[in-house]
């Protein structure tokens, strides 16, 4: 038996540090943020691909819809095959006001085949707290479709129970936004305290009033600042101000790997201090031969399949390589890659230079 891994890599030749960048891309003011929704439904009108009887609140779903338009059905006479029930999700995007549009994800529960062609019934949507904020109703459209007649005589692309409506769904409520006021919460995204002092001090620089600071850090990744007397009244106006302001962020250096794939993202810069490489391979190869064992003519012994395995070993010589002072890992990986090195060797020898404290940066294991 002979084990075959196949594996991929990539590296990302990223400047040291970003250039400025805005504080709108650095952070989010507290309060304004998404809220996410969900609500349980029906899609009608599906050629024979939606639930089966097995499915057993698909029948009870419809019968208690029917029961309110005045339509009494025994759930025992009702076949499902053209309905399927679903799970909605959607997000209420901040500030959002009542008769806006959103779109919505719809994907089916039960054993429903595929939802193409199908249409959502009236839906409400509730957030977190229980209250409905949109409704939902609409023509499904899917990303994939089935065709064929099942089994090996068909064909499936992509996921056709899984679909989306765009601006399928109405609020019907505002959302729950906490609008700025005479103090503005900012929230790094990535918390950092160099970024939050140079966050400070741009924002003190920009807006102070007679030397007076207006902005302080609370830590690493809170910015508390006061609306200046010229701002006053005028909160989204200081906001606007603010998000426009830039600042140079600071960024931790990382190497991410994810040995599943074999893939590793790093960035060019990354230094590494002089350290000498010695790597080798090791390759085990089994492999196992079935022989027939064949009796005599007219003997009492019985044919047989016999076994035969063999084991084979073969350790390459190991390859070094020398990095002197001020080497990067652009330059380790175009050294490896001279040798012949693989992405999983790669990712073995960035793991012992980390824990040998050569490598001056973080790795992450996805």
């Amino acid at each position: 038996m002979r084990l075959l891994i196949i594996c991929a890599f990539v590296a990302l030749l990223a400047d040291p540090l970003p250039a400025a960048m805005r504080v709108k891309e650095l952070a989010s003011v507290e309060g304004v943020r998404e809220n996410q929704l969900i609500g349980y439904g029906v899609v009608v009108g599906l050629a024979g691909t939606g639930d089966k009887r097995q499915t057993v609140f698909s029948v009870q779903t419809l019968t208690n819809m029917l029961d309110r338009m005045g339509v009494t059905v025994s759930p025992a006479a009702l076949q499902v095959r053209n309905m399927a029930a679903v799970m909605l999700t959607a997000n209420l995007p901040p500030f959002a006001q009542p008769g806006v549009r959103i779109d919505i994800t719809v994907a089916a529960i039960g054993d429903a085949s595929n939802l193409q062609g199908g249409l959502l019934l009236l839906t409400p949507l509730r957030g977190a707290d229980g209250q409905t904020y949109a409704v939902a109703q609409g023509a499904v459209v899917t990303g994939g479709f089935v065709a064929g007649k099942g089994g090996g005589a068909s064909q499936t692309v992509n996921h056709p129970t899984v679909g989306r409506i765009p601006t399928g769904a109405i609020i019907e409520k505002a959302a729950p936004s906490l609008a700025p006021s005479s103090k503005v919460r900012l929230q790094l995204r990535s918390a950092d305290f160099s970024t939050a002092a140079r966050v400070v001090e741009a924002i003190n620089k920009r807006f102070s009033i007679d030397g007076r600071p207006i902005a302080k850090a609370e830590n690493s990744g809170l910015v508390v600042v006061d609306t200046p007397s010229p701002f006053s009244g005028r909160p989204v106006e200081f906001v606007a101000e603010l998000e426009s302001l830039t600042v140079d962020a600071d960024r931790i250096q990382k190497v991410v790997i994810n040995e599943r794939t074999g893939t590793i993202i790093l960035g060019k810069e990354i230094h590494i201090a002089p350290v000498a490489i010695l790597h080798g391979a090791l390759s085990v190869e089994i492999r196992t031969n079935f022989e027939v064992s064949q009796p005599q003519p007219l003997s009492t012994g019985k044919t047989a399949v016999v076994p035969q395995t063999s084991v084979d070993t073969n350790e390459e010589k190991a390859k070094s390589i020398t990095l002197n002072k001020g080497g990067t890992v652009e330059d380790l990986v175009r050294a490896l890659q001279a040798i012949g090195s693989s992405a999983r060797d790669i990712i073995a020898i960035l793991q012992s230079i980390r824990a040998a404290g050569a490598l001056e940066a973080e790795i992450e294991v996805l």
